[in-house]
């Protein structure tokens, strides 16, 4: 297949769904979690879940994010948002998700140079652009997002822009997900894997799942023929008591992953040793920070931040949310307190959160399991 739509197909949709309905002990419940958020809108968006066995479960992993950032970390980037002359820089999603007083708009609103952008590219434009102020980038995301902020830092030491500063919260994916595994509050038979990080990764990091814990993982695309297909597989190893790390994506992801990013990665950034997740605490080295030879790009070196933990509010639970302990409507605010305008927890504000999946395209999805 080559186009998009050969992947919305809904007659080979009907057909999948059908080999998945032969292919499940109807005796047995199986739980997968699907890691990625683009996964969990792509399967409300095209209602995947509909064409599952009602002993089909899928529940939805740590993979945004713009969610899994605590709130102590968005208050760390207000109060560098607010120094004097600097111009703040983040993607969009990430100026709604609340601090534990504010967000950054609303910091914005109060007059700190908060700006949206839409790379860390542009974010150096504007440091060249304003030789003047410092340019603070809010560096954002898994291996995926990575290497285009290792690549511009250095760009910028290459052309010597001393004004422009990143303050890094790039996370890793296999640390959380171990740590998932380990949790004794969630059962699991299976990980649909993340599409998006694995293209940098490649399906190598994911050999410990299987090896170490006895579950299959299965990379898949983003449309909803690669979910079903990916999901079949995942049964197929089950029932055949097979376990592996077997690429569904085999038209995007290496199963190497992507050598050249990785070795870009390896020398702008070095693992933090703690980093605090939402829902899920610290985790050890789960995180990136600047190396050492980019420390004067460090906007944690230059600048003071409060560096306190805050807890979330009591009626949010995006942890349990984040860890498939709960499904977004069994959250006591959800689609009432907390909705995409006036979001509580950071699972409604992003476009990748699964609140916000189950607001858009599933907001009934309550009635549908009830009944």
């Amino acid at each position: 297949m080559k186009f998009v739509d050969e992947f919305r197909d809904a007659e080979l949709g009907r057909v999948l769904a059908g080999e998945i309905l032969a292919a499940v002990d109807p005796e047995r419940h199986y739980k997968l979690m699907e890691v990625c958020g683009g996964h969990t809108h792509s399967i409300y968006k095209y209602g995947v879940d509909d064409l599952l066995p009602d002993n089909v479960e899928l529940v939805h992993g740590p993979g945004c994010p713009v969610c899994v950032i605590p709130m102590g970390r968005v208050d760390d980037g207000i109060a560098i948002a607010r120094a004097e002359n600097v111009i703040f820089t983040c993607f969009g999603d990430m100026m709604r998700v609340p601090g534990s007083e504010q967000s950054l708009l609303e910091a914005k609103a109060e007059g700190a140079d908060v700006r949206m952008v839409y790379s860390p590219l542009d974010a150096l434009r504007l440091a060249k652009a304003n030789p003047d102020r410092d340019v603070v980038f809010f560096a954002l995301g898994f291996e995926t997002t990575a290497p285009s902020t290792a690549l511009t830092m250095k760009r910028a030491k290459a052309e010597g822009v001393s004004n422009f500063f990143c303050m890094c919260n790039h996370v890793t994916i296999v640390p959380p997900l171990r740590a998932l595994l380990d949790s004794p509050d969630l059962r699991l038979d299976g990980f649909i894997g993340p599409g998006h990080v694995s293209t940098v990764v490649g399906a190598r990091p994911f050999e410990f799942i299987p090896a170490d814990y006895g579950k299959p993982v299965v990379i898949s695309g983003f449309e909803p023929l690669d979910i079903l297909q990916s999901a079949l597989m995942i049964i197929n190893q089950l029932e055949g008591e097979r376990c592996e790390v077997e690429n569904q994506y085999t038209r995007v992801v290496p199963y190497e992953g992507n050598l050249r990013a990785l070795e870009v990665m390896a020398e702008v950034f070095e693992l933090r040793p703690h980093f605090e997740w939402r829902g899920l605490g610290f985790i050890s080295q789960s995180a990136l920070r600047l190396s050492d030879a980019y420390a004067e790009f460090d906007a944690e070196r230059r600048y003071e931040t409060p560096g306190v933990r805050v807890a979330d509010p009591k009626a949010c639970q995006c942890g349990e949310v984040l860890k498939g302990v709960i499904k977004p409507w069994e959250c006591k605010v959800f689609g009432t307190a907390c909705t995409p305008e006036h979001a509580i927890g950071t699972c409604m504000v992003s476009p990748e959160g699964a609140c916000a999946a189950y607001y858009n395209y599933g907001r009934f999805a309550r009635d549908r399991e009830v009944v």
